[in-house]
């Protein structure tokens, strides 16, 4: 009788991982997330900002390009509030508020202003990519961001009926610059600025001096520093000294305007100081 041999089917092999291993892999991304992800939030903070600066730059060489086309007077730089009537002399001719009126998103009111075409209609160079305000009205209407962030200093460019005397209401002690011609030290005074989200309304970034209060406020998008941009055209980021000076980019968050304490006059006295210049 033959006794025909029984074949057994190899042992299947186990593929997987156990649960020990697979804790210990969740452990190790985790730590690997968290050392990495501070490290590229940083990265792409330093982008925006580079960003940001390059915008403020092609914003003043738009400006040097009217001044250089209107026998070199500086452009139009006008009170405006909500209620005002619209002006396309002006450099950028909306008012950002914390509602849904089309100033906020409308990019005529950018493209079709004094500087629009100088700056070849580009509409994205008038935000800074880390202003991300919006109230809630403004989310809920389904926005994304508003279309500027950047203002021009008040004492820079024909102000209206704050500077029909020759200069300006506000600060009357100090020049007010019609001409590019006038600004003799144009690696010191600043032009455009990101402005904090609830004072930018118009483009008219304006502080009295000797009042000892900010007005209207500069943004602290990078780290708690500001983009400027300056006569000469060149940009740079100015860090404040004082915590007060940082207020949250969110809405109704700046608490304007804000008295200054003594202590606290450093970020204040620079920005007076690279406004203008005392008049003789």
């Amino acid at each position: 009788m033959n006794v025909r041999p029984v074949l057994r089917e190899p042992l299947a092999l186990k593929i997987g991982f156990t649960l020990i291993e697979l804790l210990v892999v969740i452990a190790i991304i985790a730590i690997l997330g968290a050392i990495l992800l501070p490290a590229l939030a940083a990265a792409r903070g330093r982008a925006q900002g580079l960003i940001c600066l390059s915008n403020t730059h092609q914003l003043t060489l738009a400006l040097q390009l009217y001044v250089d086309d209107h026998n070199n007077r500086l452009p139009y730089n006008l009170v405006m509030t909500e209620w005002s009537a619209r002006n396309n002399l002006n450099w950028v001719n909306n008012v950002m508020t914390w509602d849904t009126h089309p100033d906020n998103t409308n990019q005529a009111t950018i493209t079709q202003a004094a500087l629009g075409i100088y700056a070849q209609h580009q509409t994205a160079i008038y935000r800074c990519p880390s202003d991300r305000a919006l109230s809630s009205m403004q989310r809920t209407a389904g926005w994304t961001a508003r279309i500027r962030s950047y203002s021009m200093n008040a004492m820079i460019g024909d102000a209206g009926d704050v500077t029909t005397g020759g200069f300006n209401i506000n600060n009357p002690d100090y020049t007010q610059f019609f001409k590019m011609s006038q600004i003799l030290h144009p690696t010191g005074i600043f032009v455009f600025l990101d402005e904090h989200p609830d004072s930018i309304d118009d483009g008219y970034f304006l502080n009295r001096a000797y009042h000892w209060k900010w007005v209207d406020l500069p943004a602290s998008y990078h780290n708690g520093a500001t983009a400027f941009s300056y006569a000469d055209g060149h940009s740079e980021l100015h860090r404040w000294l004082e915590p007060s000076t940082v207020r949250p980019s969110s809405p109704n968050a700046a608490g304007l305007p804000i008295s200054i304490p003594f202590s606290e006059w450093a970020d204040f006295e620079w920005m007076l100081s690279h406004m203008s210049v005392e008049s003789d």
